[in-house]
C-alpha cells in the first residue's frame, strides 16, 4: 500500500491527473477487488424500501404531498435514497479516514510529495462522492422497476444524492479531525439516528408540532429528503432551492475546516 501511495504521490505532479484525483484513483486501486465492500452499501437501503416501504406500505393509504396524491412506497422510497446518501458518506469520512489519519499515517506520506491538505480533503470526499453515485444510481433504477419514479425529474436526484453525500462527508472529515479515540466514535452513531428518525423519511413533516418542526427543518437529512422527494415525485417547490444552498454550504464549510484541521494536525 505505501508504494502505491508513493507512486502515485510522485507522479502527480508530471501527470494531466489533479492531485485531488490521485487520492480517487490510490482509493480505487486499493478497494477495486472489494465487492462486498460496494454491495453492501447498495443492499442495505433496498432491503429497507422492501421491508418497510414495500411491507408496511400495504396498510397505508396513499395520502397527499405538496397537492399531489403519493402512495407510501413512493413517499418512502426517495427518503430512503437521501438517508443512504447520508450514511455512506458518513461511514467513508469517520472510521476510514481516522484510520488513514491516526493509524496508517497515510496523509503524513502524501504531504511529504507536492500535495496540499485541500487536496487530501477533496480526494476523499470525492472518492465517497463517487461510490455514493453508483449506489444512488442503483437504487434509482429498482425505484423505477418498482414504479415508484412518477416524473421525469428524478434524473436529477443523483446529483441531489451527491450534494447531500458532499455535505455529510465534509463536515463529518472535520469532525474526524477532533476525533481522540476509537470511542468517539460512539457519538457519531449517537449524531446519525436521531437524524434519521427524525428526517420525515416515514411519514410527513406536517405530523410534527410546533417548534418541533422547525428544528426538523432545519437539520441537514432533513434538507436532503424533502430535495430528493420533490424531485422523485415532481411535486417540486422552492424548498427544493432552499435544500440546494443549504447543503452547499454545508459542504463548503465543512471543506474548509478539514483542510485547515489537516495542516494543523500534520504540518506542525
Amino acid at each position: 500500500m505505501a508504494v502505491v501511495t508513493s507512486g502515485l504521490a510522485a507522479s502527480a505532479a508530471r501527470s494531466r491527473w489533479s492531485p485531488s484525483w490521485r487520492m480517487v484513483l490510490r482509493n480505487y486501486l486499493v478497494h477495486r477487488r472489494s465487492k462486498v465492500f460496494f454491495l453492501t452499501g447498495f443492499l442495505e437501503p433496498v432491503l429497507y424500501l422492501f421491508s418497510i416501504g414495500i411491507g408496511v406500505g400495504q396498510l397505508v393509504e396513499p395520502f397527499e404531498f405538496n397537492g399531489q396524491l403519493v402512495g407510501y412506497a413512493a413517499f418512502v422510497a426517495p427518503g430512503m435514497l437521501a438517508a443512504s446518501a447520508m450514511n455512506g458518506a458518513v461511514l467513508d469520512s469517520t472510521f476510514s479516514i481516522y484510520f488513514k489519519l491516526k493509524f496508517e499515517k497515510l496523509y503524513d506520506a502524501v504531504l511529504a510529495t507536492p500535495m496540499r491538505t485541500v487536496d487530501v480533503a477533496r480526494g476523499e470526499i470525492t472518492w465517497a462522492l463517487l461510490r455514493g453515485g453508483v449506489y444512488s444510481v442503483g437504487f434509482l433504477v429498482v425505484m423505477l422497476l418498482m414504479g415508484l419514479v412518477d416524473s421525469w425529474w428524478a434524473v436529477l436526484a443523483v446529483p441531489a444524492t451527491l450534494l447531500v453525500g458532499f455535505a455529510f462527508s465534509a463536515v463529518c472529515m472535520a469532525l474526524t479531525t477532533f476525533m481522540r479515540s476509537w470511542q468517539d466514535f460512539d457519538l457519531v452513531t449517537l449524531g446519525v439516528m436521531p437524524l434519521f428518525l427524525f428526517s420525515a423519511t416515514f411519514f410527513p413533516i406536517t405530523q410534527y408540532p410546533g417548534v418541533l418542526r422547525w428544528v426538523v427543518e432545519l437539520t441537514p437529512l432533513y434538507r436532503g429528503v424533502v430535495l430528493c422527494r420533490e424531485l422523485t415525485t415532481g411535486a417540486v417547490t422552492w424548498a427544493s432551492a432552499v435544500s440546494v444552498v443549504y447543503l452547499v454550504a454545508m459542504g463548503l464549510i465543512g471543506l474548509a475546516v478539514v483542510s485547515r484541521r489537516l495542516g494543523a494536525l500534520l504540518l506542525r
